[in-house]
């Protein structure tokens, strides 16, 4: 994806977090939320599975050994903070990474 692309596609997220009214309006607080969500290296493992697959829940837990409630609760927190987002219309639930998530990639973990 070419850099202009990819600003594309980040308007384009923040523009629907902004309608939707999921954008923090304290930086501060957004920035507290995003660094407590990814110092949990179970949390990072889930960042990187979604680098370049959409994956359920269920096997999300599947491929950690979690059962699915601690799942949820990792991929919910990742979504919070959004890192990640759900798959529109997906059946089942699908999550993919964000924009932020791969920044995050990009910028802090390695790969």
């Amino acid at each position: 994806m070419s850099g202009k692309d990819t600003l594309t596609k980040k308007q384009e997220w923040l523009n629907r977090l902004e309608k939707e009214g999921r954008l923090k309006t304290n930086p501060t607080e957004d920035h507290k939320i995003g660094l407590q969500t990814m110092q949990n290296p179970t949390r990072r493992k889930i960042l990187k599975m979604l680098n370049n697959n959409s994956l359920s829940v269920v096997e999300i837990g599947d491929n950690l050994s979690l059962n699915s409630s601690m799942a949820k609760f990792h991929v919910e927190m990742l979504e919070n903070a959004l890192y990640v987002d759900r798959v529109e219309n997906s059946e089942p639930l699908m999550y993919q990474i964000s924009p932020r998530g791969e920044a995050f990639l990009e910028n802090v973990e390695e790969t």
